[in-house]
């Protein structure tokens, strides 16, 4: 699930994926903002995150609360605001569907937020692919 997650939001126009050695997590960013993180956090941390692997995303935080309360494997985000990221349990029960529906989600929170002078950029670069 990892392998298809990193292609598919390495598919997302305008993503750079950089690897945070201190943190270990991999992250997907657009226009040099997080939109998504992958993580394992060892046994020291929280025994919610402990050892699972984990998909930080950025979400509305009206939606994180509903998805929190629908899915036992949908927590608050891990190291993040709590509020505006939620973290997903990749070895849990969250329908592979869902998942791929809330990389969409949090892309477009992050593009939203971008200049235009950047979206258009980057609208531009997908164009040309």
């Amino acid at each position: 699930m990892e392998s298809e997650i990193h292609e598919y939001l390495m598919s997302l126009a305008g993503t750079a994926w950089d690897y945070k050695a201190e943190w270990g997590w991999e992250r997907y960013r657009v226009g040099g903002k997080m939109y998504a993180a992958t993580m394992k956090p060892s046994d020291v941390f929280a025994p919610e995150y402990a050892n699972h692997p984990l998909l930080n995303l950025k979400c509305d935080p009206l939606e994180a609360e509903f998805l929190r309360e629908q899915y036992a494997d949908i927590l608050p985000g891990f190291y993040s605001d709590k509020r505006h990221w939620i973290s997903i349990r990749l070895d849990g029960e969250v329908p592979h569907g869902l998942i791929f529906k809330l990389c969409d989600a949090s892309y477009r929170l992050v593009c939203a937020r971008l200049p235009v002078k950047v979206r258009r950029a980057i609208e531009e670069s997908a164009k040309s692919c």
